[in-house]
């Protein structure tokens, strides 16, 4: 029941509130009302367009710290969430990349955002900042000592733009991430953002826990992917043009909820 905990519907899809580059990044644009300016347009074009629900996350600072970030970056999520938590119903979502999993939590419990991702909440991964150990240990302890147990934990399995530091079944590793670190639900995405999972993939993550396709979910895959999912994460496929650095396209949001909507009515 950990999706019905958030969402209304079946299949919920979640829409991505890409940040621009936020203070102290080196591509930040010195104004930190675009900032805001901008994610306000793309989650209102988003829930203009139908969506679920909202995942704020801060694509545009890189190179990303690993596991720990800067004052300026929480307070400047701070204030996007605070002013998106007064304008928008929808459910809200934290990611703090690459895996800030402890400030995602914190800003989650404070802005009463739902849930967080956990890019790396078990085993090791190489990635283009290093060696990212999992966060479970940190990442759950503070959440009981928060008292945030409502903030759920949605955890990559295998997650893009990294490779295991010791190769496992996505099986092996789902099931361990769920019954050893305490997943609430389970992301399976392909190697890089924009790339869908295989079916295969969802379906070995399938019955452990609810599964969320996390990247390359598009109108035309819609059916194939959601067939082996409990819900989606929706971002390139969503902006002008399907490329991520561009502002949403209320219209293509339209259409992909569209197809959604017949998945669900099974037609």
């Amino acid at each position: 029941m950990v999706l019905e905990d958030i969402f209304s519907t079946s299949l919920p899809i979640v829409g991505m509130v890409h940040l621009s580059p936020l203070p102290g990044s080196p591509t930040y644009g010195g104004r930190m009302d675009a900032v805001v300016k901008r994610a306000m347009e793309d989650a209102r074009a988003l829930e203009e367009g139908g969506v679920d629900g909202l995942l704020v996350e801060n694509l545009g600072d890189v190179p990303y710290h690993k596991d720990a970030v800067p004052p300026e970056t929480v307070a400047s999520m701070a204030r996007v969430l605070g002013e998106l938590g007064g304008a928008t119903g929808l459910p809200l979502g934290v990611n703090v990349l690459r895996n800030a999993c402890t400030s995602a939590l914190a800003l989650a419990h404070s802005f009463g955002a739902r849930f967080i991702r956990a890019n790396v909440l078990s085993e090791a991964f190489v990635t283009d900042q290093g060696i990212i150990e999992g966060c479970a240990e940190r990442l759950l302890r503070a959440r009981k000592a928060l008292g945030a147990e409502e903030v759920q934990i949605w955890a990559d399995v295998h997650v893009k733009h990294a490779f295991p530091l010791f190769q496992r079944s996505i099986q092996d590793s789902a099931r361990d991430m769920v019954q050893r670190s305490l997943a609430d639900a389970l992301i399976v995405t392909g190697e890089r953002t924009g790339a869908p999972p295989s079916f295969r993939d969802l379906k070995a993550a399938e019955g452990l826990a609810p599964v969320v396709v996390g990247s390359g979910l598009e109108t035309g895959n819609a059916r194939s992917l959601l067939a082996a999912a409990g819900g989606g994460i929706v971002g390139t496929h969503l902006k002008e043009g399907s490329k991520i650095g561009n502002p949403v396209d209320v219209e293509r949001v339209r259409a992909f909820m569209e197809e959604v909507k017949r998945v669900r009515a099974g037609v």
